[in-house]
């Protein structure tokens, strides 16, 4: 390949998308609220009995996939829920044995649940700040250890999807899932 090839690339293909109706910027905004808010009302109970949280903040970008752009393959329910818990899975697995300076360790914990998302065709791109979070660990999360994988992500993702087939199926315009 050329260099003029090579930039010729980066040239946009296709016209900007067109603006979501206000039935479908309503739906995203009350489905991401309603999900937000049940999940973090969960979370501080949860975290007062039994210091388990549910609510992450990789979750906020995960609202906007499945309410704000249902019909990508990113914000499909197995992306979703498989994209968070192995990403998980592998930022704990990561911190746990690797003993390298801080950067290492969360630049090797994304690029290694990248690789797991693309491989088991889950990608889910809040799942790299999935990996993210529990690589950098923290108290909390390296005492949960592999149950963080379960709650919250587990919990968490499966909370919001749940809710996301209800209030993403309201309208008529709508289908969600496209694909389990």
């Amino acid at each position: 390949m050329n260099i003029k090839s090579y930039f010729q690339k980066m040239q946009a293909a296709e016209a900007v998308p067109q603006r979501a109706c206000r039935q479908t910027v309503l739906l995203a905004v009350t489905g991401s609220a309603i999900s937000l808010l049940i999940i973090g009302y969960l979370h501080g109970f949860a975290m007062h009995l039994t210091n388990l949280p549910f609510l992450i903040a990789p979750f906020g970008a995960s609202a906007v996939l499945v309410f704000g752009a249902m019909k990508s393959p990113l914000a499909q329910p197995r992306n979703v829920v498989f994209g968070h818990c192995l990403s998980a899975f592998v930022g704990i697995t990561v911190s746990r044995f690797v003993h390298a300076d801080e950067a290492i360790v969360l630049s090797l914990a994304v690029s290694l649940a990248i690789g797991i998302m693309l491989v088991t065709n889950t990608v889910h791109p809040p799942g790299g700040a999935t990996a993210f979070v529990t690589a950098g660990g923290g108290e909390l999360i390296n005492n949960l250890g592999y149950w963080y994988i379960l709650c919250p992500c587990l919990a968490g993702t499966s909370i919001m999807i749940l809710l996301a087939l209800f209030i993403n199926n309201l309208s008529p315009k709508h289908k969600y899932p496209l694909f389990w």
